[in-house]
């Protein structure tokens, strides 16, 4: 191949070593190098020079090729670690995860009041049974594979699959299990293995059963780790789970399970055999896997696995590509991660990193070739070069000017935006002194009823007082009490009202948060409580529960008492009787309706156009300066929504206040 790219740059450099014909200064250049030519062709010495240099040249391409492909592959190595030991952690996590769901489950058992009923009397079917339903439930809301009572002989009194016939753990002795005999010495049992019942495999947790200082038996818990396996099979990595003994028990390749990283020694298999841990067919046979190069650090090191049996010769070689194997110890247990991912995507890094590398020395030939041909143009460039530059500079000189005059353009627009934005703030401050003159007029209104409002418990406070006095001195205490208790409710009745009053007149800023529109309504009512009964209006309420809107609950208060006002207004002017009016509160395609129906005399053709202009009204002289719906049309579209007036059903006017519906996320916030 090196040999190829020599040729090829030789090829390529032709053109430039022989020139190009056409001009008289060409043709003498031509004749120049013929001459040169035809003198070094003659020279031997000169010819093995020049191919002494095209070899040097290519053994350079070459080791740098080299070079460039070990960079590349230590790189890809290194971030192909990173990867494994943050994948590890992620499997790790997930394992311990999945048992820590039942690690407490023994212990619960165990303080069953049926289990330790049994455990007393095995003999009592009555028991047996309640402890097998109790046993069944417990397995049902945590959905292992298996719970079961053992006595202190390791025979299974209850277990939650009593009711299935060739399956069930009921009368079987598991005494020869380790995690029986950890729990019968007090100490809480860890176990994973096949199922000698069931032959299915499961990870096993165990705790004593005591009685005071008397043990009683075992309760376990078996839990099955299959959906482990499927989880780690549909991932890229082969990854695998390995016990003290280095068998493995988890696996994404289900032909790995059960089978052994290593050959095992006759002690290990005696006492595997001993506690039938693993009693599938074919298992504890090594997987055929060699460690193909170590890497410094860590516990990482590249090896080759065999993924068609043992190996069939000793000249053959069975093994496939090579795996980064990299293993982490999984906490609390003696079990270890292993995770191993292919490292192709490592050596296609490493060859195009020294392909590029020699590319990148053949194009560094050609270039130096290109230059040399290229040095003659040079100076027939520098005059063009020089025109250029005047031309560029006169471009500049323009180009200079036309930025000033720009940047004179940009002071003066700035300018502008200044002045409409302290417009605006001078707007904006000026809305909101009007919408708090616009309060403090509706209090005005009300301060009559207000006054009648706090009169009334005051006069009652002053009265209960004095007679509370007398009662008293005459020693009738049951009477002062019912009086302290009475003045208590006026003063609650009374703190109400001013704080109301005190909610409604404070100063507020447009923050649009989720407000519950019957909240508003009932707080807009209490506040014109004393006229509703003052003037007799049959009021009447159609709130949709739930409705939440987008605005500001203060000022939509404010909109709302507006409103309000104007119906009882429109009522009394009418001289109807009965004076009605009505709140309706209703969901809608675009959002929540607040609506105020009045039974008055309505909004003539000719008002409706002019009916939301400042100073605008349509009361007698005294009575309004027009600016309560001018306000509140000017409240509802910074609350984004629309104030709009119409004939109400009712024979009168509605006015119905569009808000937008707040999103779900808002009513959490």
């Amino acid at each position: 191949m090196l040999l190829s790219a020599g040729r090829a740059v030789l090829k390529l450099s032709a053109p430039y070593r022989h020139g190009f014909a056409g001009s008289p200064d060409d043709l003498r250049d031509q004749a120049v190098l013929a001459r040169f030519k035809g003198t070094t062709a003659s020279s031997t010495t000169t010819r093995w020079r020049r191919w002494a240099a095209v070899g040097a040249w290519l053994c350079l391409i070459a080791a740098g090729g080299a070079l460039a492909y070990l960079i590349g592959e230590r790189t890809g190595i290194r971030a192909l670690q990173q990867g494994t030991l943050h994948r590890l952690d992620i499997y790790s996590t997930s394992l311990r995860s999945e048992l820590s769901r039942y690690e407490y489950l023994p212990q619960v058992v165990a303080l069953s009041p049926d289990v330790l009923d049994l455990l007393r009397a095995p003999n009592n079917r009555t028991l047996q049974l309640e402890a097998n339903v109790y046993l069944e439930t417990v397995n049902a809301h945590a959905q292992a594979s298996a719970v079961y009572v053992m006595d202190t002989t390791g025979l299974t009194l209850a277990a939650s699959n009593w009711n299935q016939p060739g399956s069930s753990f009921v009368d079987m002795n598991f005494s020869y299990r380790p995690y029986f005999k950890d729990a019968v010495r007090g100490m809480p049992g860890r176990f994973y293995g096949i199922g000698t019942v069931s032959r299915e495999p499961g990870y096993y947790f165990s705790h004593g059963i005591v009685d005071g200082n008397r043990q009683l038996g075992v309760a376990t818990v078996k839990v099955n780790l299959d959906k482990l396996d499927a989880a780690w099979s549909r991932s890229t990595d082969k990854v695998l789970a390995i016990d003290g003994n280095g068998v493995v028990f988890l696996a994404s390749e289900a032909a790995w399970k059960f089978r052994a990283l290593r050959p095992l020694s006759s002690e290990t298999l005696q006492q595997l055999a001993q506690t039938r841990q693993y009693t599938e067919a074919g298992a504890l046979r090594p997987i055929d896997m060699r460690e193909h190069r170590p890497l410094s650090g860590g516990n990482a090191m590249v090896v080759q696995l065999n993924a068609d049996g043992p190996r069939r010769s000793a000249t053959q070689e069975p093994f496939g590509p090579d795996y980064l194997l990299d293993s982490r110890p999984v906490e609390g247990t003696d079990w270890k991660l292993i995770i191993l991912s292919d490292m192709k995507p490592v050596h296609a890094i490493a060859r195009t990193s020294a392909a590029g590398t020699a590319f990148a020395l053949v194009f560094l030939t050609l270039l130096v070739l290109y230059i040399q041909q290229r040095r003659r143009i040079v100076h027939q460039r520098l005059a063009a070069r020089e025109a250029l530059q005047g031309a560029y500079d006169e471009l500049e000189q323009m180009v200079r000017a036309r930025t000033e005059a720009l940047s004179h353009a940009n002071e003066h627009l700035q300018t502008e935006i200044t002045e409409r934005q302290r417009a605006e703030d001078i707007l904006k401050s000026t809305l909101d002194d009007l919408v708090q003159t616009g309060k403090m007029a509706v209090l005005g209104q009300m301060s009559a009823g207000i006054t009648h409002e706090l009169n009334q418990p005051l006069a009652a406070l002053r009265t209960l007082s004095a007679n509370a006095v007398v009662f008293l001195e005459r020693g009738h205490t049951d009477q002062v009490d019912l009086n302290l208790r009475t003045i208590c409710d006026l003063t609650d009745r009374m703190g109400q009202i001013t704080s109301q009053l005190k909610k409604f007149a404070r100063r507020s800023t447009v923050q649009l948060q989720s407000v519950a529109l019957a909240d508003t309504v009932a707080d807009a009512l209490f506040l014109l409580s004393q006229r509703i009964r003052q003037e007799r209006v049959a009021l009447s309420q159609e709130i949709e529960p739930g409705l939440h809107a987008l605005c500001e609950g203060n000022r939509l208060e404010q909109v709302l008492v507006n409103l309000l006002v104007n119906a009882f207004d429109a009522t009394a002017s009418a001289g109807v009787d009965p004076r009605c009016v009505r709140v309706v509160a209703r969901s809608a395609p675009d959002g929540v309706v607040l609506e105020v129906h009045d039974n008055g005399t309505g909004i003539a053709p000719d008002v409706m156009p002019r009916l939301f202009e400042p100073f605008f009204t349509t009361k007698e002289q005294g009575l309004g300066l027009g600016l309560g719906l001018a306000i509140s049309a000017g409240i509802v579209r910074d609350f984004g929504g629309l104030l709009r007036a119409a004939r109400s059903d009712l024979g009168g006017a509605v006015f119905s206040v569009t808000l937008r519906k707040a999103e779900e996320r808002t009513l959490h916030d």
